[in-house]
This record gives C-alpha cells, sequence and structure tokens, in this order.
C-alpha cells in the first residue's frame, strides 16, 4: 500500500513520535484518567502541574467524545501532506483516510498493515492532544515545573518536562518539554529524541480552538515558519 511509504517517509524525517504502550487503556480503548483532572468541578489549585495543563485543555470532557475527526496537514517549503483520521474512541476503532488509500482498523487487533497505520495514528494524535498524555500515560517521568526562556518566542514561561521510560511504545526513551503559561496553556514545546539534549523537534502551539470543550492547538510552526503542522476539519460528537 503506496500509503505507508509515505507515513514511513514523514515520521522518519519530522522524527514525530509518541507513546501508547505505556497508557492503561480500559477495554472500549479509551485511555483511563487515575487522577482528580477528570472531575469537571476540579479546582486547578488542588492539581499538579501536569494535571492541571491536561484539565485545562479539556481532557476531561473527552470521555463523552462518541466520535473525533481530524485531518492532520504538513506543509515545509512547497511540500504538503496530509491525511484524515474518524476515531472511534469508545470502540477502539480508526479509519484513516489518504489520497493513496483507505483503512479502518481496531487498535487492539492490528496486523502487519494496520501496524503501520495505527503507528501514524498514534503521532498524529500525540500531536492533536498531547497535553492529556500527562494524566493518560503510564511509565513516564514528570518533572517538577520551573520558570524558563521559551526556544522560540524567548518569552518567560514556565516549563515542566515528560519523559517516556522503560521500554514500552514505538519510539521509547523520548522526551517532551512543554513551555506554558500562568493559565496552563501550552506555547510552544521541544521534542527530544531518546531523551536527548538537543532539540529533535521545536515548534509553536498556536490557533486554539474549542470543540466540544477541548482546548485543541490547531497550529505548529518552528523558528522559521518554514515548517508548518496544523489540524483541519476537526469535528467531534458526543454520545454513548
Amino acid at each position: 500500500m503506496n500509503v505507508f511509504k509515505s507515513i514511513s517517509l514523514l515520521l522518519i524525517i519530522f522524527f514525530l513520535s509518541c507513546k501508547t504502550k505505556n497508557s492503561e487503556q480500559n477495554d472500549t480503548g479509551v485511555t483511563a484518567i487515575k487522577s482528580n483532572a477528570n472531575e469537571t468541578t476540579a479546582d486547578l489549585n488542588d492539581l499538579s502541574p501536569a494535571e492541571a495543563i491536561a484539565y485545562k485543555n479539556g481532557v476531561e470532557k473527552f470521555k463523552d467524545i462518541n466520535k473525533l475527526s481530524f485531518t492532520f496537514n504538513v506543509d515545509r517549503g512547497d511540500n504538503h501532506y496530509e491525511r484524515s483520521w474518524i476515531w472511534y474512541p469508545k470502540r477502539n476503532q480508526v479509519t484513516m483516510q489518504s489520497n493513496e488509500d483507505t483503512l479502518t482498523f481496531k487498535r487492539n487487533t492490528l496486523d502487519d498493515v494496520s501496524r503501520k497505520a495505527d503507528a501514524a495514528f498514534i503521532n498524529d494524535s500525540y500531536w492533536l492532544l498531547a497535553p492529556y498524555h500527562f494524566v493518560w500515560d503510564k511509565g513516564v517521568e514528570i518533572s517538577q515545573p520551573l520558570r524558563a526562556v521559551a526556544p522560540i518566542s524567548k518569552d518567560s514561561l514556565n516549563k515542566i518536562s515528560l519523559t517516556y521510560v522503560g521500554d514500552g511504545g514505538y519510539t521509547p526513551g523520548d522526551a517532551y518539554d512543554f513551555y506554558y503559561d500562568d493559565d496552563f496553556m501550552i506555547k510552544e514545546w521541544i521534542f527530544r529524541q531518546k531523551n536527548q539534549e538537543e532539540p529533535s523537534m521545536m515548534t509553536t502551539w498556536e490557533d486554539y480552538k474549542t470543540v466540544e470543550g477541548m482546548n485543541i492547538s490547531t497550529m505548529h510552526q518552528d523558528n522559521t515558519g518554514e515548517f508548518k503542522l496544523y489540524f483541519t476539519n476537526i469535528k467531534a460528537t458526543k454520545g454513548a
């Protein structure tokens, strides 16, 4: 299937990686939230900084979502790539749509073909909902927040790091540095492959949109503006 050649190339070039094998999932495939961050009446002052980031971005609203669709876009110079997803979290079912093909699969019964698509889905959905992984994922280490200079804007922001430990996931050992404001909204981040000291990628978090109570950053750019990763056609449906 030609679509997977494009997927693999995109993943390798941009070092876009994330984790699900370290997440604890219930039998519907929706990742379990094991903190008080899923309480709609939660006071941010009662949460850890990591939980507050997830809560402020609407993690508690995700449990009500029956269907979530979105298009993942990447522009680099004159080159454009996109793929679209239809996700039924409660069924643990995903449909991938690209110019080359369409594939529907259950995430708990993967074969060699769907496993490649699932790796792409993990990547794209991680960019979409990264703040939620502070409370979704197991096998992670979360740093204490500190005040730091953001790498792109040079603003003084709060910084917190999430590092994946152990052997789980498609690419274990990766680390993410989140730069967020005093309202717990992410403004920039750094991805560090294999927890290396030097950044593998850094982008902004911009153009937040609210979708069924979930606050989603729809635009990410590097410091040159030549690389843009963004989301379009985001739609969510509530229901059982």
